[in-house]
């Protein structure tokens, strides 16, 4: 039997459904594996989707056409938006999910895509051709013997390659929630010259309702004036959703001395536990450990789902002894007949280090072979994500014989975050933050869309009909603008009332209605009253068009700051350059650059041991060679 895909994808977490569904959308037969049909897209830790930066990965993968948004806003259970209280740059999304329908409905999409095959197989070897000295990879061998021939792959196994849970002392290999790890692969890869590494993380353990008196618990509701993640949702039937609450509870003193007391016990201090765990999300233990002054950690009790009783504990993430974690979470108020519904557990598994990677994501050293997901170092479904997505695209437009698609840090998190682990690496799981960009406010969440959705139409992946509604919206943003500088407000009782009342000076003279806009104190919509030549607009474009005025001067500069980097990233160096034969190239910066190969000189200034001047070196090595 003949069997072939153009691209076969494996893992069919968060990944490997983004880049399964990417490459099939844009016309090329697809195979995506998974070791269980029952746990595609599956949320193995916090049943949510976005958050601090993330929010942000999860609207920039709904602009470029990608799943998960619109995925989410279907199974939200509350929607809640961070930093309110803070700049517009750093507010996040974040919905708590119904981790079953999140499963099922993706699932199914996969199973209506066009092109897209499904398949529950475990892919143990990779098959590879060797021209000219160069190494192509040329399909996947499964446990079953089965052979598919193929002519790009993506490697996105997230935390099963290799894996092991470790509870207490007891150890046994495992994938998350139970599911069988994938242990063929990992030997496959290192025979292959591919470097892995160990990385670790963890998940708490999940309470029964009816064992919790939620009486004792500060009740978290979600926010009333709700808005979806994707442009494919209909915004009036995601506000009409019912929400459910959140609670939040506090460790004590008595938490503590239990933790203390056994922390020897735990995987994590026992030395059983070799990998490297996420420096943001640290397991309780650690945080006691880390932060021995703080009196007590904040929790979140969370929904898993509209249809079960499963409340996640979010925070309370451990490694201890089942006995342990019975002591500990009836220690906390609230939880004293609490009913343990699955233990908290760490889980170790391999990834590759992403120097080992080209922006595109695909192997340095092989060609044809991508990454994506924790495969890649990185932690968390959004993070994901967006790689699988990134994976996707360049894979199908490889195969088309089209140019890659490499996102600058400037157009988007995707692109800071991709940058950031294919020129810098990572030595813990990778985490988004709106911190890593140094373009934050151009970086929006309610610009993803202006960013990026000339690209998402671009390649494939947005159909003529929904570009058609997102090119309406922009030029209302930019019609909107337009009418702002220019339109001016005059001095009258009604106009000084309004304005005393927002706690901002009366005029005394004609005022542009965008310079009154960006007096700290004034909002898009205090004005709304006075404001009488203002056009209907949609809340997406008149929160766009506020932050688009109000910080007008300072995204100015940030994009000032963009065209300077932009002359770096244009002038590009040669694959094959030999950086140690460059003369006046320090020995670090020469074997650093000989590993990473940049493909410019902006990407060369950012790698770790390259000093402005090595750059210069390579300026002027780039002068001589165009003369």
């Amino acid at each position: 039997m003949n069997l072939s895909a153009q691209v076969v994808v494996v893992g069919a977490g968060h990944a490997g459904v983004e880049a399964a569904l990417a490459a099939a959308r844009m016309g090329l037969s697809t195979v995506l594996f998974t070791l269980s049909l029952d746990a595609i897209a599956n949320m193995p830790c916090n049943p949510s989707i976005g958050g601090s930066g993330k929010g942000h990965l999860v609207y920039e993968i709904d602009a470029l056409g990608g799943e998960m948004g619109y995925a989410a806003d279907c199974v939200t259970l509350q929607s809640r938006t961070l930093n309110l209280g803070k700049g517009a740059a750093v507010r996040s999304r974040r919905v708590q999910a119904d981790r079953v329908l999140y499963r099922l409905q993706m699932k199914h999409t996969i199973e209506k895509t066009p092109n897209l095959r499904l398949v529950q197989a475990e892919v143990t070897d990779l098959l590879f051709e060797e021209t000219d000295g160069t190494r192509r990879v040329r399909g996947v061998r499964t446990s079953l013997g089965e052979t598919w021939q193929a002519d790009r792959v993506i490697l996105a196994t997230g935390t099963y390659l290799s894996g092991a849970v470790f509870i207490g002392s007891h150890t046994f290999p495992s994938g998350p929630d139970g599911m069988l790890p994938a242990n063929g692969l990992s030997e496959c890869l290192r025979a292959a010259g591919v470097r892995l590494m160990r990385f670790k993380t963890g998940t708490p353990a999940r309470i029964a309702r009816r064992s919790i008196d939620l009486s004792c618990l500060e009740e978290q509701p979600g926010e009333e004036d709700t808005v979806p993640f994707s442009a494919r949702t209909d915004p009036a039937a995601f506000a009409a959703l019912p929400q459910m609450p959140c609670h939040i509870v506090y460790t004590n003193s008595e938490t503590h001395r239990i933790i203390r007391e056994n922390l020897e016990r735990s995987a994590m201090y026992s030395g059983n536990i070799t990998g490297t765990g996420p420096r943001y999300c640290p397991s309780i233990e650690t945080k006691l450990v880390r932060f021995a002054d703080k009196e007590r950690h904040q929790l979140f009790v969370e929904p898993t789902g509209r249809e079960t009783e499963e409340m996640y504990l979010g925070g309370f993430s451990t490694s201890m002894p089942a006995d342990v974690q019975h002591e500990m979470v009836e220690s906390l108020p609230g939880f004293e007949n609490s009913e343990i519904m699955r233990y908290g557990y760490a889980i170790e598994y391999d990834c590759v280090d992403p120097l080992s990677l080209y922006p595109t994501l695909e192997f340095k050293a092989i060609s044809g072979l991508y990454g994506a997901g924790q495969f890649n170092g990185t932690s968390g479904y959004e993070e994901a994500a967006a790689q699988g997505l990134i994976a996707g695209i360049n894979a199908a437009l490889s195969v088309r014989g089209e140019e890659p698609l490499v996102l600058p840090r400037a157009s988007s998190y995707i692109g800071t975050m991709i940058d950031d682990l294919v020129t810098k690496g990572t030595e813990e799981p990778y985490r988004v933050m709106t911190s890593r960009s140094e373009y934050r406010l151009l970086l929006r969440q309610d610009n993803a869309d202006l960013r990026l959705s000339d690209i998402g139409h671009r390649v494939g992946l947005i159909d003529d009909e929904r570009y058609a509604v997102f090119c309406e919206k922009r030029k209302a943003i930019e019609n909107e603008v337009k009418r702002l500088e220019k339109a001016t407000l005059s001095p009258s009782a009604a106009v000084n009332e309004c304005l005393v009342s927002l706690g901002s000076a009366p005029l005394t003279t004609g005022i542009h209605l965008a310079d009154l806009l960006r007096r700290p104190e004034i909002t898009y919509e205090g004005i709304a009253a006075v404001d009488t030549t203002r056009p209907p607009l949609s809340r997406a474009v008149r929160e766009t068009v506020e932050v688009q005025v109000k910080y007008e001067g300072y995204i100015r500069r940030e994009q000032s700051e963009v065209e300077k980097q932009a002359k770096m990233e244009e002038k590009r160096l040669p694959p094959d350059l030999d950086y140690e034969s460059l003369r006046g190239l320090r020995i670090e910066a020469a074997q650093k650059l000989n590993e990473i190969r940049p493909l410019n000189v902006g990407q060369a200034a950012r790698i770790s041991g390259v000093d402005p001047a090595d750059i210069t070196v390579l300026l002027i090595y780039l002068r001589d060679r165009r003369a």
